[in-house]
């Protein structure tokens, strides 16, 4: 399905009834990171998630995907589908946009999850080779997002023993706009430091890492749960930055209890 959202246009799912959860993909992949999740909520729950501009089926937008983009994005998906309020839940890219929607959208929060995630800005270097990184996916291509991503992007039981799911992975990549990739990097290194809005989120958190995660590691997931008022850190074991997808197992366990403890809205 597709809704023109601010001019452009943004491929999305919705599956199931219940209490809404939207979920936000990480970066550089789709909507489709998170099939495990759908199947295992949507009994529950109605799970709203899209494609980010540049991503997927959507549209890829003028400059920078900066996070208030997707959260605003999400917002105005929540309202065309006439939804108030949601969980919301976000891996690495997706959970700097939930940072975001924490700090533009607070009355529409019902909860938040933040999986594999920082609330740290980029640094200095880490945005200059952002930018260096953005300029060669558009001189070479995908193949470059590849290179520079898929070792980190899952954990060392992944790449040991789930050769089938870094295949997809390095698929997902390749079929990604060289344009989308470069305006996400760009966004990226833009984005907000979230370490003060830590202790204004308000609504149950849920924090997830995974224990062989090298770009956000549990330490980090710990300072950051602890940081927020009414937040659970679980840590997911045999999986690195796409938790959900290593070991969608524990991750839906974990997703599943805290959805159950948490007093949510039916709309």
């Amino acid at each position: 399905m597709k809704a023109t959202i601010d001019g452009s246009e943004i491929a999305y799912e919705v599956s199931g009834s219940g209490p809404a959860l939207l979920l936000l993909h990480a970066f550089p992949l789709g909507l489709s990171m998170w099939d495990a999740q759908v199947e295992a909520l949507s009994a529950a729950h109605r799970v709203v998630r899209f494609d980010a501009r540049g991503f997927g089926g959507s549209a890829t937008g003028g400059g920078p995907l900066t996070m208030e983009r997707i959260a605003d994005d999400g917002a105005a998906l929540l309202d065309h589908l006439g939804i108030d309020r949601a969980v919301v839940g976000g891996c690495s890219m997706g959970g700097y946009a939930a940072f975001a929607f924490v700090r533009r959208h607070p009355q529409r929060l019902a909860g938040l999850v933040l999986q594999d995630t920082r609330a740290a800005g980029d640094t200095a270097e880490a945005k200059a080779n952002r930018a260096t990184l953005a300029a060669k996916v558009l001189a070479e291509g995908a193949p470059a997002a590849v290179e520079a991503f898929l070792p980190k992007l899952v954990g060392e039981t992944t790449h040991r023993e789930r050769g089938a799911l870094v295949a997809s992975l390095r698929k997902q990549i390749l079929a990604a706009s060289p344009q989308g990739i470069a305006n996400a990097l760009h966004g990226l290194a833009a984005r907000a430091d979230s370490r003060e809005t830590l202790p204004t989120i308000a609504v149950p958190t849920l924090v997830l890492v995974g224990t062989e995660d090298v770009l956000t590691p549990a330490a980090e997931a710990t300072t950051m749960a602890a940081a927020i008022p009414r937040a659970r850190l679980d840590v997911i074991p045999e999986a690195g930055h796409l938790a959900n997808l290593e070991n969608p197992a524990a991750v839906n366990a974990a997703l599943l209890g805290f959805l159950a403890r948490s007093a949510l809205p039916r709309r």
